[in-house]
């Protein structure tokens, strides 16, 4: 069977969604970006969405790897951040750009029982940002753009920006999926400072902002980059399905969904 791969997404309220009819409007829908989904699947994978009631141990043991996708900025409350910029009046449910500390708290929680398991980890941009305070890191709360655009205005899909490329420290796995370097894109105003324990810095650009984040000995890897937003399929989701294969291999007893099987009679 294929590996399946839980990915998180965020909540929002019907009434966000225009074409809802009103009487629907307080009614939450989990969603998420379906190039992830997308993504997985061209690389051999089965993508499962894990809604936010998912942050239990027993889920995490049947997966095979877990991708924390992009989104709004983490809550500075978990991170050491200003708490001043937070709205308190702002409804996450209505408003996809606000601070979602149910959303941040359910990552957390998936990603700390990913690694207490050895599970593959990707973390996408935001989920690149949740990765590293999951494990006690910091945050640069708004990454100077004096030479580099990190947050471009060009709607993806892109083949990447020309002037943000990322260079990869030598015997990182970043470097093993991507070679030297990358271009890529960028949609990011926020990035990690402080690496969390047990992470390295494996990726900058040229402004010496992290762009990549990787735990040495265990497939865990973290991107401030929207992969699932290039051109054509991005080598590390190829590195996550076959990550999230060995997981398996490793692990028989914990994936116990077996294919459908035809019926007769």
């Amino acid at each position: 069977m294929k590996p399946l791969i839980g990915i998180t997404g965020r909540r929002l309220a019907a009434g966000s969604v225009h074409s809802y009819h009103p009487r629907f409007q307080d009614l939450h829908l989990d969603v998420y970006w379906s190039d992830n989904g997308r993504r997985v699947h061209e690389a051999g994978g089965i993508p499962v969405l894990l809604p936010f009631e998912s942050a239990e141990s027993g889920v995490i043991d049947r997966l095979d790897g877990l991708l924390i996708t992009g989104g709004q900025d983490v809550h500075p409350d978990l991170w050491g951040g200003d708490p001043s910029i937070v709205d308190a009046q702002a409804d996450p449910r209505r408003d996809a750009n606000v601070h979602d500390y149910e959303r941040d708290v359910y990552e957390i929680a998936l990603i700390r029982a990913a690694v207490r398991r050895h599970l593959p980890v990707l973390g996408i941009c935001r989920g690149n940002q949740v990765l590293n305070i999951a494990l006690g890191g910091t945050l640069v709360a708004d990454v100077p753009i004096d030479t580099i655009v990190h947050a471009a205005e060009e709607p993806p899909p892109t083949p990447g920006h020309d002037n943000h490329i990322v260079s990869f420290v030598d015997s990182s796995l970043a470097r093993s999926i991507y070679g030297p370097s990358a271009r890529t894109n960028s949609l990011h105003h926020q990035a990690v400072k402080d690496c969390g324990t047990g992470l390295i810095a494996s990726g900058r650009t040229a402004d010496g902002s992290i762009e990549a984040i990787e735990m040495p000995g265990q497939p865990v890897l973290g991107v401030q980059w929207h992969p699932e937003w290039h051109m054509t399929l991005d080598p590390v989701f190829v590195w996550l399905i076959d990550a999230a294969r060995t997981y398996r291999g490793s692990n028989p007893a914990g994936n116990t969904l077996e294919p459908a099987t035809s019926e007769t009679g």
